[in-house]
């Protein structure tokens, strides 16, 4: 992983979630205020369009700054949090040019422990947590075999991502309405798998 590759993957979790916005409005409508395709596309074109013209090539230092850019072009609870995770991988990144693909397992899930321990948030509580969680441990369990690593990583987020139609809402708009959101897919666990999709695309696609 290097700053070209860092540009690739973001690019392609970018398109996963353009191609998907008008439903992660309609699965945001039920439960939230209905911007979260809006949102959430918007963050991820703006780190696009910086990582066009970034010259950084500390991964950490340019990681931390895509996290800034998104939570200024994301204002929302879930830009905030996606910003967490980006503050997180930056950290584990951080003085490198170059990162393994086991190094760069590892940051992807130091980043999902920074979201859980600022957003005090826990799988099992129907939200993104309950798609990059398991995204993050499958990477990392298989990371010796990275083409086998980002199809279970893909797999296990979608997985997570299903199994919240079963749970109760216990964070944000959704709480006030527990009861109603059983049956319904969160739409943040589905920007989850939409992330891990995008990095399974364009690591088959590049290697």
């Amino acid at each position: 992983m290097n700053k070209e590759s860092v540009k690739g993957i973001i690019s392609a979790i970018s398109a996963e979630i353009a191609q998907n916005r008008d439903y992660l409005v309609e699965l945001d409508q039920v439960n939230g205020d209905g911007d979260l395709g809006i949102s959430m596309d918007d963050g991820y074109k703006a780190v696009v369009e910086f990582l066009k013209t970034a010259e950084e090539t500390d991964l950490g230092k340019l990681i931390l700054a895509c996290g800034k850019v998104f939570n200024a072009s994301a204002p929302s609870s879930l830009g905030t949090i996606t910003a967490f995770g980006f503050m997180g991988i930056a950290k584990a990144l951080k003085g490198k040019e170059e990162a393994t693909f086991e190094e760069a397992a590892a940051a992807v899930k130091a980043g999902v422990e920074n979201i859980m321990a600022k957003a005090g948030s826990q799988p099992g509580q129907k939200t993104i947590i309950d798609a990059i969680y398991p995204g993050a441990e499958a990477l990392v369990a298989n990371a010796q075999d990275p083409a086998a690593a980002v199809e279970a990583a893909a797999k296990a987020a979608a997985d997570g991502s299903e199994a919240t139609k079963q749970m109760k809402a216990v964070h944000g708009r959704a709480a006030y309405s527990a009861e109603r959101s059983i049956g319904i897919l969160d739409g943040g666990s589905v920007v989850g798998m939409l992330i891990f999709k995008g990095i399974k695309e364009y690591y088959t696609a590049n290697h």
